[in-house]
């Protein structure tokens, strides 16, 4: 490639302008294609790149298959917290899956979605495994770029950011909150890299955030992104220790907190992320 040809990632991206091929397009064929019945999912949604609070549910009896989902890729499971249903995926790893399948949730009637996933400590603040709320993610991966115009960091909307505030206080266990690094390339980590985020200030290496949020703003939905920081990316023995039930109940507490504001300030949340959108 030449000097004066523009790189793909960052050319003829309008991002304004509408898709040809809109998630409803997809749903509407595999309901087709699969003799679904139309309905809805959860309101309140959870990815889990992991797969682990899923196995934790299934395991417990606690989640069944929700028979309405459209999705070629994978299952949607309900369960229920106190008086909350919920809805949630495994296995979701890397920005551009995750950016699909919230496409799909909300088309699909969601209308909050949570992410937890597990990440590589970058800032060493304590030893894992922890929490850290996502607020602001480095954009070092591809997807956010077809939905917001080139910029350094993508970001948890303030006023989810706001309501966030009353939930990590009320939480049974300290929940940190910081940058993360959004990568395409786990095994492209080098230390030159990983001493330059430390340097920035960053706390942990992920793979969804900085999608999830660019395709927030630029659709207008509500996602909170969670990190679980489970390891220092095997630089020790006995790594990757998540914690009972491999912090399982620490994200469903954390997602049964998020539920009960939720309910309180949701409407007025929508109606704050809805005049904002792409800049």
């Amino acid at each position: 490639m030449s000097q004066a040809e523009p790189i793909p990632l960052l050319a003829d991206k309008r991002h304004h302008c509408p898709a040809i091929f809109e998630p409803e397009h997809l749903l509407r064929e595999t309901r087709r294609r699969k003799g679904l019945s139309a309905g809805s999912v959860p309101e309140v949604c959870i990815l889990d790149p992991d797969g682990d609070i899923v196995r934790h549910l299934l395991d417990r009896r606690q989640a069944r298959r929700n028979a309405f989902w459209a999705c070629y890729h994978t299952d949607l499971y309900d369960f229920q917290r106190q008086d909350d249903q919920f809805g949630i995926i495994g296995c979701a790893v890397g920005g551009p899956f995750a950016v699909l399948l919230a496409e799909q949730l909300f088309a699909s009637g969601c209308e909050l979605l949570i992410s937890f996933t597990s990440a590589g400590q970058i800032l060493p603040i304590r030893q894992p495994p922890y929490f850290v709320l996502i607020e602001q993610a480095l954009r070092d991966e591809g997807t956010s770029y077809h939905y917001l115009p080139p910029s350094r960091y993508s970001h948890l909307n303030q006023a989810l950011s706001d309501l966030m505030k009353v939930v990590v206080a009320e939480a049974q266990w300290p929940v940190e909150r910081g940058a993360s690094w959004t990568t395409d390339a786990p095994y492209r980590e080098t230390a030159a890299a990983v001493s330059a985020r430390r340097e920035e200030g960053i706390l942990a290496v992920e793979m969804e955030t900085a999608s999830l949020y660019a395709f927030a703003q630029a659709r207008g939905r509500p996602v909170v992104c969670f990190a679980h920081v489970t390891n220092q990316m095997g630089q020790n023995e006995a790594d990757f220790d998540k914690g009972e039930a491999e912090g399982s109940p620490t994200a469903l507490h954390l997602v049964s907190l998020i539920a009960r504001q939720w309910r309180k300030h949701g409407q007025l949340i929508m109606a704050q992320i809805t005049r904002g959108g792409l800049p």
